[in-house]
């Protein structure tokens, strides 16, 4: 099975139950694992991450999050632009890994990459696999109305999130849960995870992920972002809730565009994208209140505090 080396090599390593890893990650959401794997006592070797890109308004080159938190902890990073040339590959493997440790990192591995490190190449991954392999598991998740998610630390193969699983958690998702919320709740889930499938992996049995239940977590497209209000509350409600904070639903009220970050199901029904009273707005079906939303170039507010320099009129676009 690839990228699942036998573990033998690593008897007599010298540290009992620590190992030398190399860690793979650039957003937030691996910060915490990073810090998790350093308190727990592991080597990391190298940190690898995107490079840093372009942001602002200045359009300066800004370090990811992993990078500048691994520069805190005083550990090695590298960013390479991609893992497919000979040197690149030849300095990770230079490296002598017993384990890589993948979250979010942005980049297709080779599989020579996956082989390099003696017990191959774990991934953190945000949902119950199979559901939700791919790109946007979070996203994907609250839109579809998905009671419960988790987290899988699974053993990395050449396909998109399709490896061996080692170990699960389970979390109910919350009825006014945002993206936002979530991810920081799994990220955290994913952190304790990952260190205890390290402590276990030689009494840890690889389950093959069954064929049915598949589903795919396309990235996040902005064209997705514009709210129709022709669609049912329902659906409405969970695109805002899914896209909350990042890309952000959006709506124009009296030709200004407005990000919608909170909402719940309320009371009410009329012609799509009429205002009820203070932020509730009539769907296809049914209405939501907004609870939560966002002027450009202006903080986030509740509905109450956004309403107060806001006139919405009869209706939203």
């Amino acid at each position: 099975m690839s990228g699942c080396a036998p573990r033998g090599s690593l008897i007599g390593h010298g540290k009992i139950g620590l190992m030398r890893i190399i860690f793979m990650g650039t957003p937030d959401f691996s910060v915490p694992v990073l810090d998790a794997l350093v308190a727990a006592g592991h080597e990391v070797a190298a940190v690898y991450c995107q490079p840093p890109r372009p942001a602002g308004r200045g359009k300066k080159d800004r370090p990811s999050p992993v990078q500048l938190r691994a520069e805190v902890l005083g550990l090695e990073v590298r960013y390479p632009v991609s893992l497919k040339g000979a040197t690149e590959q030849a300095d990770f493997a230079a490296l002598d890994a017993d384990i890589a440790v993948v979250v979010a990192y942005g980049l297709i591995l080779p599989q020579v990459i996956l082989d390099a490190p003696k017990a191959g190449c774990l991934n953190i991954h945000a949902s119950l696999l199979p559901r939700w392999r791919g790109a946007a598991p979070i996203h994907r998740a609250i839109m579809a109305g998905d009671i419960k998610t988790g987290v899988c630390i699974m053993q990395m193969e050449a396909g998109l999130d399709t490896g061996p699983v080692l170990l699960r958690d389970e979390t109910a998702i919350g009825a006014e849960e945002t993206t936002g919320a979530l991810h920081d709740r799994l990220s955290q889930m994913g952190a304790a995870l990952v260190v205890q499938a390290l402590a276990q992996l030689d009494h840890l049995i690889p389950q093959a992920q069954p064929e049915a239940g598949v589903t795919y977590a396309a990235k996040i497209d902005k064209a997705e972002a514009r709210v129709d209000w022709t669609q049912p509350a329902v659906q409405i409600e969970r695109l805002i809730r899914g896209l909350s904070p990042f890309p952000g639903a959006w709506c124009e009220v009296q030709g200004e565009r407005i990000k919608l970050l909170g909402a719940r199901l309320a009371v009410g029904k009329g012609a799509p994208g009429q205002v009820l009273g203070g932020f509730r707005v009539a769907c296809g079906s049914g209405a939501i209140a907004v609870t939560q939303a966002q002027r450009a170039g202006k903080k986030a507010m509740s509905a109450d505090e956004i309403l107060k320099g806001l006139a919405l009129g009869e209706f939203v676009k």
